[in-house]
């Protein structure tokens, strides 16, 4: 079945197959996105596959594009959805947190049907081919040497003109998607990491995370709150 795509309405995001080898003999793993309207490219190396990986990498995606969709489809990564259920699959807690700073949502795709995201196995397929067997028999240091590889590479893919439409990626998206992304500009506040606990206020209105204790007011005590970590604060949520 043909799938139409409305300008500004859906970010497709997954993992490549390949990989790059780095030096310590470390793997640098290619997180890769597409704009459904426009097949709008971006692709970055990092370190890892889990939910802080994924997580920077959509953050460097929407950076990148200089907006925000209104969905964000990833399949169903077990560090990103909490409950992989065939009709309602639900993200987790940081997953939330992050769609929440950026006012977008997440639409995970149906568990093993990857035609539900098919622009993101095209876009794998594209980066694989056009960028990472050009990297094939390069050494690099670091991830970050990686990703200096990867920008004049992914640039020349998005400016490529198309096979059998006018124009190319990066046209598409400056005529189609650009103008219908929600969120312009990003917000000017940074995206920061967040991990959620659940935390019980002890007799003394006091709770402990990571061994240090902070208080709380006195009217809270045997309550069970949220607590919301950062790398810079720790917030209690009632």
């Amino acid at each position: 079945m043909r799938q139409i795509h409305r300008a500004g309405e859906k970010l497709f995001v997954d993992y490549a197959g390949l990989t790059v080898e780095v030096t310590d003999g470390a793997r640098a793993y290619i997180f890769v996105t597409a704009l459904g309207a426009s097949s709008y490219t971006f692709a970055c190396a990092t370190p890892r596959e889990t939910m802080a990986d994924w997580l920077h990498g959509c953050a460097r995606a929407l950076g990148l594009i200089g907006g925000v969709p209104q969905l964000i489809v990833p399949d169903n990564p077990r560090p990103m959805i909490a409950s992989p259920n065939r009709y309602e699959p639900c993200a987790n807690e940081t997953m939330k947190d992050f769609a929440r700073h950026y006012g977008t949502s997440v639409m995970p795709a149906r568990p093993r049907h990857p035609q539900h995201k098919a622009k993101a196995e095209l876009a794998v397929q594209v980066v694989e081919r056009c960028i990472l067997m050009r990297l094939h028999h390069q050494r690099f240091a670091t991830v970050d040497d990686v990703n200096e590889a990867i920008d004049p590479l992914l640039q020349r893919l998005n400016g490529k003109p198309f096979q059998k439409l006018p124009g190319s990626r990066a046209s598409a998206f400056s005529d189609r998607n650009a103008p219908a992304l929600q969120a312009l500009p990003l917000p000017l506040q940074p995206w920061e990491w967040a991990a959620f606990k659940s935390v019980r206020v002890h007799i003394d209105h006091h709770i402990k995370i990571d061994g240090h204790r902070y208080s709380v007011p006195q009217n809270l005590v045997g309550l069970l709150l949220e607590a919301r970590i950062t790398e810079h604060a720790v917030e209690l949520h009632h």
